[in-house]
């Protein structure tokens, strides 16, 4: 199947979830997290839920990971219209959010960072296959800071 059906099914899915079932799924994702036998590492990057598509909302698992880890700092996702990219920046309790274009959440003050210092990235998805496979919402900007924090591995 086309990654296009599959974000057409999906985005349908996810449209027709009551709030109580958006809840419990956001609830049995955090205990699938929980269960996860890793340290929670400090540099955590996370995102503002698509709201309108009923997305997971992460800040369940960064507070979460802060209550594991008081070190953390969270970078947000702030997307560079001009040159079609990614800008992590570090938040923190003073950070002032607006929505985009898109109608997310994105820091409208804050720190750009290189995606090379980040630990673990929390990201938005539709669906996934058995491979583990991503599948989102088409604009590749992700892949961009993929790529970066995996060459700090490599």
């Amino acid at each position: 199947m086309l990654k296009k059906n599959l974000r057409n099914i999906y985005k349908e899915k996810r449209n027709h979830l009551s709030y109580n079932q958006k809840e419990k799924l956001d609830d049995l994702m955090l205990i699938q997290f929980q269960k996860l036998p890793i340290d929670i590492p400090s540099m955590i990057m996370t995102y503002a839920p698509f709201e309108k598509h009923n997305e997971f909302d992460p800040q369940l698992i960064t507070d979460y990971c802060y209550f594991k880890n008081s070190n953390q700092v969270l970078f947000y996702p702030l997307m560079d219209e001009q040159n079609k990219s990614l800008m992590s920046v570090v938040v923190n309790d003073d950070t002032v959010f607006e929505k985009n274009q898109f109608g997310i959440d994105e820091p409208v003050n804050g720190m750009d960072m290189f995606p090379e210092e980040i630990d673990l990235v929390f990201v938005p998805l539709l669906c996934a296959d058995k491979k583990g496979n991503r599948v989102g919402y088409g604009k590749r900007l992700l892949r961009q800071v993929f790529k970066r924090v995996q060459e700090r591995y490599h």
